[in-house]
């Protein structure tokens, strides 16, 4: 893990997308093509902002989301309308995305055709983290139903999670997926959340979920 540390919100977000832009061009010169995972709620938007104007051949990326809530696209909880509002526009409008939420069908129905999709994208290039003060990472709560077989490093690519604290089911990318990205990012922001990652590397992935991918992830922090 190494530890990026910013003065503020705004040179964190600029950097954190020149990065990401230069990972998945880099990425694409090797390979033709690449996936990007990016985790939802308020934290990457500025990111998004920066980065769908980075020059990249957007034609040949697929972005998808690393967890997603249970509900349409047309919710204010869903992250796939924050992806496409502010990642899926200006020049990165050409990039493909992957959906998770399927309507009409029940979310443990949907395990096998999205793991099979995922699959389809080989490796990630990049994942975009964020990380809770309860230390989850995408849908990966501490003591949810079913996180030991998500952690697994032979689970599907995709499980469905079902946190108390969460009014619906998530689909959420396991962390064998995660993990294996070329690049890793997290972003966290505040004292809270720089303690709380602090504490995570002294704890099992079982207690910090977020502990199953920090091997050589970039942290960038700023208050």
């Amino acid at each position: 893990m190494n530890f990026n540390e910013y003065p503020d919100r705004e040179m964190l977000s600029i950097s954190v997308a020149n990065r990401i832009a230069g990972d998945l061009k880099n990425h694409l010169l090797r390979n033709g093509r690449a996936a990007i995972a990016v985790a939802g709620g308020t934290t990457p938007g500025p990111i998004f902002d920066d980065l769908c104007a980075a020059e990249l051949d957007w034609k040949n990326v697929c972005v998808m989301a690393s967890d997603e809530r249970w509900v349409p696209e047309d919710s204010e909880r869903s992250n796939a309308r924050l992806i496409r509002n502010r990642l899926l526009t200006n020049r990165a409008a050409d990039a493909s995305f992957l959906p998770f939420y399927m309507e009409g069908v029940d979310p443990d129905a949907a395990v096998g055709p999205l793991s099979e999709k995922v699959r389809d994208q080989c490796s990630l290039a990049v994942a975009l983290l964020g990380m809770g003060a309860d230390m989850h990472t995408a849908s990966l709560f501490p003591g949810v139903s079913g996180l030991r077989e998500a952690l697994s490093p032979d689970a599907p690519e995709v499980a469905v999670m079902r946190p108390d604290s969460q009014p619906e089911a998530r689909i959420s990318l396991t962390a064998h997926v995660l993990d294996s990205a070329m690049a890793k990012h997290l972003v966290i922001f505040g004292e809270e959340k720089r303690e709380a990652l602090d504490r995570a590397l002294t704890l099992p992935p079982e207690e910090a979920p977020i502990q199953s991918v920090l091997s050589e992830c970039q942290v960038h922090w700023a208050m």
